[in-house]
């Protein structure tokens, strides 16, 4: 590999390396000071080592942001931060071993047959073997190194709807929430909407809901989306005692606000979400920032919906905005 390259690469390295010291330094900071929901899961959960995991994160981000600002350093410290990184890729591939024994166990359908703790703990090995080199302080890299940065912002927003999202959390609950989207003006539901009341409707019947709560706003024409929600479901076998309407659910966060109070009203304990799998992470965000653990289920598609790359790029600003005004509340569940 010729000089260029291997600096271009170097820098893209280090660029990753700082993007995600920088992030974990932000999530513990809001953590500690109740900012915000502690988001340092969508790379590494070191949760299984209490205090210690805590310790061990402040350690990586300290080396990882030191290693992007001034790669040039003592042997010591190369090796220093390449212990860290070797000791986060070990804990990556403990929380893959965790995934597929959940699986295993029948509490999570992955997604995929690789968990994302696989190409991160590949990545962190790595930038283990980068950071163990000499660096030359004369080379320009901070064009590669604003690239990673950048790729990082795009990348874990992608890997949570594509990893996290398409598993499949199911487990017997008191109620399912399903998310709107666009009914039309004849009182069908788009395919999207469709897709979400049947993947609940499928719940119910197989004994792991009680109860369906369809949210949703106003669809074409005189059409609310609640309606012909309602109407489908009815249509696939749900009994209309089963069912409650949430009419005012404009956007995630109004359905979230509006099932959590509905949920302390009626005595609510266990809930599982219900849509799309690009969706699903800023509602499990929505809740956690509520102070409620829900479960999520992806909507089984019919088919692709034809505009799924629009929707999967809204939810990159989307999921990031959702995160910087969380609030950390107690969980409930």
């Amino acid at each position: 590999m010729d000089r260029a390259r291997t600096d271009w690469l170097d820098g893209l390295t280090r660029g990753v390396a700082g993007f995600l010291g920088v992030f974990t330094f932000l999530n513990l900071l809001g953590r500690l000071a109740g900012r915000w929901v502690d988001a340092t899961a969508w790379w590494i959960d070191l949760g299984v080592l209490g205090p210690a995991g805590d310790v061990l994160l402040v350690l990586a981000a300290t080396f990882l942001t030191a290693w992007a600002v001034r790669p040039a350093a003592s042997r010591t410290r190369r090796l220093a931060t390449a212990f860290v990184l070797t000791i986060l890729a070990v804990g990556c591939v403990y929380n893959a071993a965790s995934c597929w024994w959940a699986q295993w166990a029948g509490k999570v359908r992955l997604g995929w047959a690789l968990p994302w703790s696989i190409p991160m703990a590949l990545l962190l090995g790595w930038m283990a073997r980068s950071a163990l080199r000499e660096a030359d302080p004369h080379r320009r890299t901070l064009r590669p190194a604003l690239a990673g940065a950048g790729l990082c912002l795009v990348a874990l927003p992608l890997a949570q709807m594509f990893f996290f999202g398409q598993s499949d959390y199911r487990r017997p609950a008191d109620a399912a929430v399903v998310f709107g989207a666009r009914a039309y003006a004849d009182g069908r539901c788009s395919q999207a909407l469709a897709d979400r009341v049947a993947t609940a409707c499928r719940l119910y019947h197989q004994g792991y809901v009680r109860k369906l709560v369809f949210s949703g706003g106003p669809g074409d024409a005189h059409v609310h989306e609640t309606g012909a929600m309602h109407k489908l479901a009815l249509q696939l076998g749900v009994p209309a005692e089963a069912i409650i309407l949430d009419r005012d659910g404009l956007n995630t966060r109004a359905t979230v606000a509006n099932t959590v109070a509905l949920f302390e009203k009626t005595g609510i304990k266990r809930v599982i979400a219900v849509s799309h799998f690009y969706h699903l992470p800023r509602v499990k965000l929505a809740y956690r920032s509520a102070g409620w653990e829900v479960y999520t289920v992806p909507a089984r598609e019919s088919y692709p919906l034809t505009q799924m790359p629009l929707y999967v790029a809204r939810e990159v600003p989307a999921l990031w905005v959702y995160h910087l005004s969380s609030r950390r509340l107690p969980l409930q569940r």
